[in-house]
């Protein structure tokens, strides 16, 4: 067969429900190796990520209590259920899709299989470079505790950050590597943060929760942005491709463990974020608690480490090279 028809064979439907050798492109991912609480924890890592530290300022000192709370909330319904329903055609016309891209070509042909590509590849180039982005302001933020000067500009912590998440690729070749690191930091550093910012806002005077008038429309439009982001990463059949079977029952336990155990973590250091600052909260957290310098330390050292482990689930479909021969179950 040659390479065109292989690629369109990936992308054309099925009538025999029958287990299938399909032929795709490699995926750094062991297919079919993981239990549903490692993929429920992994997910539950990715949703916790450092850009939890940001959703006070970004999500509910724009909307307020009453439209950052109900919207987060939404918004975590919303997710699990369009994210359920990717999962139930995981498996469907007698193939089983580990890519969006093929999903969508399967049901909707070419056009759709190029579009889907390129708008996955272009979400997760979007969201890694924020990862980078929220190692290097951990690392700053680290480095001013002891040493608040100009010697260290911001694109050397840029560089450390790259270069950390280059050498931690390198170490963790695929997905199921991850079982020892996906909680390694993520509830150390929230854990912290809201320990620090709840004894902050116990020992404050009354705070200000209004957003000045000439702000609000561009804030309120960009707090909206995120919460469409928060639950969601872009990549659930690549995540699904990792279960064993059967793989959509078991990824529709790992959809409510994470859906379920994930979100507190986020729900409280925000919220709580939130109380303890007011409208002054900042973009990154951790720039806002007071507390031991050590314990704040090791809180942006843990954030950083989140961020590479973070960028390393969600850059393994844009490293996906060759090809290799994946049997349906």
């Amino acid at each position: 067969m040659g390479e065109e028809e292989q690629k369109k064979e990936g992308v054309t439907s099925s009538s025999n429900h029958v287990a299938l050798e399909v032929e795709v492109p490699e995926t750094h991912h062991q297919i079919g190796q993981d239990s549903f609480i490692q993929v429920g924890v992994l997910m539950c890592t990715g949703l916790n990520s450092a850009y939890a530290l940001g959703y006070a300022g970004a999500i509910m000192a724009p909307l307020g209590w009453i439209g950052g709370v109900i919207g987060l909330m939404l918004a975590a319904v919303i997710s699990l259920y369009a994210n359920a329903l990717i999962a139930k055609i995981h498996q469907y016309g007698g193939k089983r899709h580990i890519r969006y891209r093929d999903l969508a070509g399967f049901i909707y042909g070419q056009k759709a299989y190029v579009v889907v590509w390129g708008l996955q590849y272009a979400n997760l180039f979007l969201i890694n470079i924020g990862y980078i982005i929220l190692g290097r302001q951990a690392l700053k933020a680290f480095h001013i505790l002891f040493r608040d000067d100009d010697e260290m500009k911001l694109p050397y912590f840029t560089a450390i950050a790259g270069l950390g998440c280059v050498l931690f690729a390198i170490a963790v070749p695929h997905l199921s590597s991850l079982r020892a690191w996906l909680a390694a930091s993520t509830f150390f550093y929230i854990t912290i943060t809201f320990v620090l910012s709840l004894k902050d806002g116990m020992n404050a005077p009354p705070r200000y929760y209004s957003i000045p008038d000439a702000r609000r429309v561009f804030a309120t439009i960009g707090a909206t942005g995120n919460l469409v982001f928060a639950f969601n990463s872009g990549m659930v059949p690549e995540i699904q491709a990792t279960l064993r079977a059967p793989v959509v029952d078991n990824m529709l336990k790992a959809l409510y463990i994470h859906f379920t155990i994930g979100p507190a973590p986020v729900f409280a250091v925000t919220f709580v974020g939130y109380w303890a600052y007011g409208s002054r909260t900042s973009s990154y957290l951790l720039d806002n608690v007071s507390g031991p310098v050590w314990v704040k330390a090791l809180a942006n050292l843990a954030a950083f480490l989140q961020s590479i482990i973070s960028l390393h689930v969600e850059l393994f479909t844009i490293r996906d090279v060759g090809r290799v021969n994946v049997g349906s179950t």
